[in-house]
């Protein structure tokens, strides 16, 4: 033992070790502390923005009495309109690259694009949006910002299907065949129900993804200071009002901005929570 210690190499490892530990453990502290500091402030800032107005009253003009209604109304059915088209999509193709995709030219090709937009940015499916719908158009819609939430969305529930899908035991999927069940029906019946809670747990981190995207809606669905549930016009959100009113001269915009920052921070937790929780997936065994 005494050899090994006084040995210089081993030494000189134990102290890189210890640095590397070391600078680790700083890193990490400095960033639980950047993250508490951002989350004491819009805690404190936004709940000087929450009240019963806040829930109640449309979007004011500066110096007027106000709320989000309108805006919260525009982000339940844009992200909700946005969720009911890529859950289908996405969860499909999931079972068919699970299914279908092992040894298959257009599987691989699917995944690769699938995994590039998973990391593009946002604003670029804005402008694709704007290009394809707004422009032809000649209106901002509240259609449009759900078609780039989707064009988000479906990656992340593609990917999330496909990989919980993947984790399916051969024995369980060769039992449902020796008893005589189709293809289709295994994929649907066996393989799906055995991880429906990880692929509801990908709608909902998708959700929490797009929740509270701002750079495709400023393109999409811009906004709209008045209560509107009309999606084929310019339509109020989240997002939108949050990033206007935070870069406004006025108090009370900057309030209602804090408030609403809160709200979706809030919602985003909420979501996280409830997927890692109550839609716990493990791994098959």
């Amino acid at each position: 033992m005494h050899g090994t210690v006084k040995n210089p190499v081993y030494r000189k490892r134990l102290l890189a070790h210890r640095v590397g530990i070391f600078l680790s453990v700083c890193a990490m502290g400095i960033g639980l502390a950047v993250l508490l500091w951002i989350l004491a402030t819009l805690v404190k800032e936004g709940f000087g923005g929450l009240s019963t107005a806040l829930f109640t009253m449309d979007t004011p003009a500066p110096g007027s009495p106000g709320g989000l209604r309108n805006a919260i109304v525009g982000s339940l059915m844009m992200v909700g309109l946005s969720t009911l088209v890529s859950t289908p999509v996405g969860i499909l193709a999931g079972i068919y690259l699970a299914e279908y995709g092992e040894n298959n030219r257009f599987a691989q090709v699917t995944r690769f694009v699938t995994d590039i937009m998973l990391s593009a940015p946002s604003i670029v499916i804005g402008v694709f949006v704007y290009a394809l719908y707004v422009s032809k158009v000649g209106n901002f819609a509240g259609y449009a910002g759900s078609i780039a939430l989707s064009l988000i969305s479906i990656p992340v529930v593609v990917r999330t299907t496909d990989n919980m899908l993947r984790l399916v035991p051969n024995s369980l999927l060769e039992a449902a065949y020796a008893l005589g069940a189709p293809h289709w029906k295994v994929a649907m019946t066996v393989r799906l129900r055995a991880v429906k809670a990880g692929v509801i747990t990908g709608v909902l981190l998708a959700v929490a993804r797009v929740s509270g995207e701002t750079a495709p809606l400023l393109f999409t669905a811009l906004n709209n200071q008045f209560f509107s549930t009309d999606m084929s016009q310019p339509m109020a959100n989240l997002p939108v009002v949050i990033y206007t009113y935070a870069m406004s001269p006025y108090d009370d915009w900057r309030s209602l901005a804090w408030g609403g920052a809160l709200l979706v921070t809030f919602t985003v937790l909420a979501l996280n929570i409830l997927s890692r929780t109550l839609f716990t997936q493990k791994t098959p065994r």
